[in-house]
């Protein structure tokens, strides 16, 4: 429990300094024990423009608590913004340590062609 309350608490911090615009959405992460979300959101509409996670059927993953399977859904979520050109975003690691599934999350959405 003290986890959790530690994470939510750097994650307070950091959303004191970043928001997402329509323009610039904000890429925010979600990591579960099995699953990992991701959603591209613009605070100033208070909207959420592209999601994707680990349960989307499209991915079709062996696994959905691997680097491999956070990966997919970075590569996932860019591929949808793309095509609603959004390009350039502002990442969210929501208190997380940026290694492990954050990071390959933010390096999938990278190589596929979102911008931070």
């Amino acid at each position: 429990m003290v986890r959790s309350v530690n994470r939510k608490a750097r994650h307070s911090r950091v959303r004191k300094k970043i928001s997402g615009t329509t323009n610039r959405p904000r890429l925010n992460v979600y990591r579960s024990g099995k699953h990992i979300y991701a959603q591209l959101i613009d605070d100033i509409n208070g909207s959420t423009l592209v999601s994707a996670s680990t349960l989307d059927k499209e991915l079709e993953l062996s696994s959905t608590k691997n680097k491999e399977a956070a990966k997919a859904v970075g590569q996932l979520i860019a591929k949808r913004a793309l095509e609603k050109d959004i390009e350039e975003i502002v990442f969210d690691r929501s208190g997380y340590i940026y290694h492990g599934r954050i990071k390959e999350l933010a390096e999938g959405a990278r190589e596929s062609g979102l911008k931070f």
